[in-house]
């Protein structure tokens, strides 16, 4: 079992490399929960997340012979940039294996830290099994993501960061993917402040833990589908699993929506950008998926900031509809001029801003003098999308919900 002093060592050793993050005071997240909230910032962490944590202290524990012959992992994503850095500044030499579809911007992150990347298979599956094969070729020392004591210490010193930064702490809120974070986190917690509640946090698509807890071992996922790429593991790990059993208090999950629309308000209210793995925790405290008390200080932890820009596009667009921020509605009128008129004066009077319009007068389930005028409207909210359908309808107006708040009935 990993124990606090393993965690207390690692923290000597990486010192130089890892930096010691932000833990923010945030109003308007304590005002919209009713929390004291305090954003742990482990997204400004160097290579955009907590990993490079574990990887110096695994690789700073490995002797002269094993650093001499080098290092080797398998990743696609924050766990490969983490171990490349980690090598670099610690003069090891570093060989990852990345899916051949891997992101061109991780890829070349990786590559910028040092590492001989190898792109090899079409999944993380294909790639750990060539890296394990590459292992025992070259005599190189496999650094796991998670199943790794020394690994599990050097993530656990967020932990020490936490109490020592925030004594009045109450709750910590941790992801979880293999489960090295969170078992190193709850055991420095725990061991130094036994009274502090630990949430741990799932994604929906990639949901192992109750299973797990049930059956008294890991469960394994055949597939994950979920925005949360960095906890998409598909299940914990053997050496995790029984320090999750003893310290993490309660298991929570969250949807890919939920998960969206965290991303958004981090975004737009913290002014801080999260990956999806980054924003399960402030998901789950903004949506109470756990309870807690009017003024109880929480530290959502933020993991992790490398998000894709082509799904941070869909991400915010996901995170304007749940939010009520973002509305395409579609409408019927006759096709002659002025026959939209009256549909966007109401829409001028509530005062939403038209983004798109399309007419579609081509679709045979319409009849030939009308025409279908799809509409993008950035709104304020729920209440301002709900206002409008009702003003549009009330004027006889026949309205479908495209994409938006869910209704009971999309059409009137």
């Amino acid at each position: 079992m990993l124990r606090l002093e393993d965690i207390e060592a690692a923290r000597g050793r990486i010192q130089d490399v890892a930096l010691h993050t932000p833990l923010q005071a945030q109003r308007t997240f304590s005002r919209m929960t009713g929390a004291d909230i305090k954003l742990k910032l482990e997204n400004t962490q160097r290579t955009g997340s907590f990993k490079i944590r574990g990887a110096t202290n695994r690789i700073r524990t490995m002797s002269q012979a094993e650093q001499e012959a080098g290092v080797i992992t398998a990743s696609a994503g924050n766990h490969a940039q983490g171990v490349a850095l980690a090598a670099q500044r610690s003069g090891v030499d570093a060989m990852i294996v990345m899916p051949e579809f891997a992101p061109i911007s991780k890829l070349n992150a990786t590559q910028s830290y040092g590492a001989d990347v190898i792109l090899h298979g079409e999944d993380y599956s294909d790639a750990q099994e060539k890296a394990h094969e590459l292992a025992e070729e070259t005599g190189r020392t496999y650094v796991h993501a998670y199943e790794d004591r020394a690994v599990m210490a050097g993530q656990g010193t967020i932990g020490l960061e936490l109490i020592e930064d925030c004594p009045e702490l109450e709750t910590v809120v941790v992801p979880i993917g293999g489960g090295g974070l969170i078992s190193g986190i709850a055991t420095a917690v725990k061991e130094r402040k036994p009274d502090v509640r630990v949430v741990g946090v799932q994604a929906e698509g990639a949901e192992t833990i109750a299973d797990s807890l049930a059956k008294g071992a890991p469960v394994h996922l055949d597939t994950v589908d979920t925005i949360a790429d960095g906890i998409a593991t598909g299940q914990v790990g053997e050496n995790t699993f029984p320090i999750i059993e003893e310290y993490v208090d309660e298991f929570v999950t969250v949807s890919d929506s939920q998960i969206a629309s965290a991303i958004m308000l981090l975004l737009e209210r913290a002014k801080t950008l999260v990956e999806g793995a980054g924003a399960v925790s402030m998901a789950a405290v903004l949506d109470e998926e756990f309870d807690y008390a009017d003024g109880e200080v929480i530290s959502p932890l933020l993991c992790g900031g490398n998000i894709d820009l082509n799904l941070l596009t869909t991400v915010l667009r996901r995170g304007l509809v749940e939010r009520g921020r973002f509305v395409k509605l579609r409408t019927v009128v006759k096709d002659r001029p002025g026959a939209l008129e009256d549909f966007l004066q109401i829409v001028a009077e509530e005062g939403a801003n038209i983004y798109e319009i399309n007419h579609e007068r081509a679709n045979q389930a319409i009849a030939m003098n009308a025409t279908a005028i799809d509409v993008d409207l950035e709104t304020r909210g729920h209440e301002h999308v709900e206002t409008i359908l009702s003003r549009v309808r009330d004027a006889g107006f026949q309205v479908e919900v495209q994409s938006g708040p869910s209704e009971p009935d999309r059409t009137a």
